[in-house]
């Protein structure tokens, strides 16, 4: 309760309502009022319901000032409240305006919406009377005024010069092109520029006016200057034509946006050629400085190509800088040329085509088929290489490994019969030959033979032995030869 404080011009008033709007208050921060009744006695204090004064605040009728010319009428449009106001400080150039005009001695009425502080109503009739009214709006608090007072005036006789008309932009390369429409022939012209945004702000703007380099005195409808005489933006441009001293009021103005009136360039790009493709890397245009085009919008590329010795066109169409074609054939020139279109459909621009670039392509699948012809040559040489190899590992281990040799003391014992009788067949059973003889030349005789047959049955037992095989065939034989030597004696 002890922050509370008096609202000067606001103490010991005799009416029931108080102006404090002069004061410097912040319009933003929340407010709360309090009043009460006094004279005799003094009544309670009645609290007001807090509130913004920015919220709270209407916006009131705009200043207008009308200049008349033949076929137009200027008007110059100030802000709602007065310079020092503190409600509309920060937005006095962002109102924006819309005003109704009709002829005094019509009730037709025409409304013009989306205007600037300073707006020329053209294409009006000469030595006529028109009323308007303008009201101010904030599109950002939406908030709407109310319409300020009647004006009316009258044009003028209609000049000796009339000013020119259907002024446009077009663009071509890297130019823009400034066309107008002129009834007399034998006229000088000038172009002059203006910043969009200076239009916002309340005031004359006349002398802000500037002439374009290029379009200075021409005697033809049109003058060309190049893209880079303007900074991304908006401008308004203006024409005005001459005959000596005689001169035409200026051209209704008209709107130029560097972004939207800009040509689209044509797309550079380099060409890698593969086996069946071409791999295209699309970049940006360049100035004459070699400095890049910077683009504020995204771009789709059309991009055609076609054989060298065709006039057959196959178009791909990409968002995509790097793009491939793929399944083209090999050994084989391609051409090829693109160009860029804006996918903003309110811009609606597209570029020229860029120079055609020819690249062919290299050899397709001949290092396949000569991998898999590889591939198939070794697999069929394999077994070949495996048996050689094979003989040369038994002609080295001949050589450098040769097989052991018995001892002199065997070998002695092994004859051509003995071979042969180990090589013949078990199927095949030897049968020994006994003779009884009765002399003793013939027992010896026996005996030496029984005595070779035991030296070649000993070197069966031991072959036998060898084998892991054991025989009693020594030992059968010699209780042989012994009752034979006793059936002798």
């Amino acid at each position: 309760m002890d922050n509370w404080i008096k609202l000067p011009g606001c103490q010991n008033i005799t009416s029931t309502k108080c102006n404090f709007s002069s004061l410097k208050l912040n319009v933003y921060e929340e407010i709360k009022l309090r009043i009460r009744a006094e004279k005799e006695n003094t009544s309670s204090w009645y609290e007001v319901d807090s509130f913004t004064p920015f919220r709270k605040a209407q916006i009131g009728p705009p200043e207008v000032h009308l200049e008349a010319e033949d076929k137009a009428i200027v008007t110059y449009i100030s802000p709602p409240g007065t310079e020092d106001s503190v409600m509309w400080a920060l937005d006095r150039s962002s109102f924006i305006y819309s005003l109704v005009i009709w002829k005094n001695s019509s009730s037709v009425e025409e409304r013009i919406q989306n205007i600037y502080s300073r707006h020329k109503i053209s294409k009006l009739s000469p030595e006529t009377t028109y009323c308007l009214k303008v009201k101010a709006a904030l599109l950002t608090s939406r908030k709407i005024g109310v319409y300020s007072p009647v004006h009316c005036i009258k044009t003028t006789v209609e000049n000796e010069l009339p000013p020119p008309e259907n002024v446009e932009v077009i663009v071509q390369n890297q130019n823009y092109i400034l066309k107008w429409d002129y009834t007399y022939a034998n006229m000088s012209f000038q172009v002059q520029w203006l910043h969009a945004f200076l239009k916002r702000n309340p005031g004359n703007h006349l002398y802000k006016w500037k002439q374009i380099p290029d379009c200075e005195n021409v005697t033809t409808t049109q003058c060309v200057f190049p893209q880079n005489t303007f900074q991304k933006g908006i401008y308004l441009l203006r024409v005005q034509a001459s005959d000596g001293n005689n001169t035409s009021f200026w051209s209704e103005e008209i709107k130029f946006d560097t972004e939207i009136q800009a040509s689209l360039l044509p797309p550079v790009f380099n060409i890698r050629s593969l086996s069946d493709s071409l791999h295209i890397s699309i970049g940006a245009p360049k100035w004459s400085e070699n400095k890049p085009v910077i683009q504020d919008y995204p771009l789709i590329y059309e991009i055609l190509f076609w054989e060298n010795t065709s006039k057959a066109e196959r178009k791909i169409i990409k968002k995509k800088t790097d793009v491939t074609i793929p399944n083209l054939k090999p050994l084989t020139v391609y051409c090829v040329k693109a160009r860029a279109h804006s996918m903003d459909e309110k811009l609606n621009k597209s570029s020229v085509f860029s120079d055609v670039v020819c690249e062919e392509t290299k050899s397709g699948n001949t290092s396949k088929i000569w991998l898999i012809i590889g591939i198939f040559t070794v697999l069929l040489a394999l077994p070949f290489v495996i048996y050689a190899v094979k003989v040369l590992l038994r002609c080295i281990n001949y050589v450098f490994f040769p097989s052991l040799k018995p001892s002199s003391n065997i070998d002695e014992y092994f004859s051509e019969q003995s071979l042969k009788n180990l090589l013949l067949s078990t199927s095949e059973e030897q049968i020994e030959k006994c003779l009884i003889i009765e002399n003793i030349s013939t027992i010896a005789t026996v005996e030496e033979t029984n005595q070779s047959d035991e030296d070649h049955k000993k070197y069966s037992s031991q072959t036998s032995q060898d084998s892991g095989n054991y025989s009693n065939e020594d030992e059968s034989e010699n209780k042989t030869s012994e009752e034979l030597q006793q059936d002798f004696i």
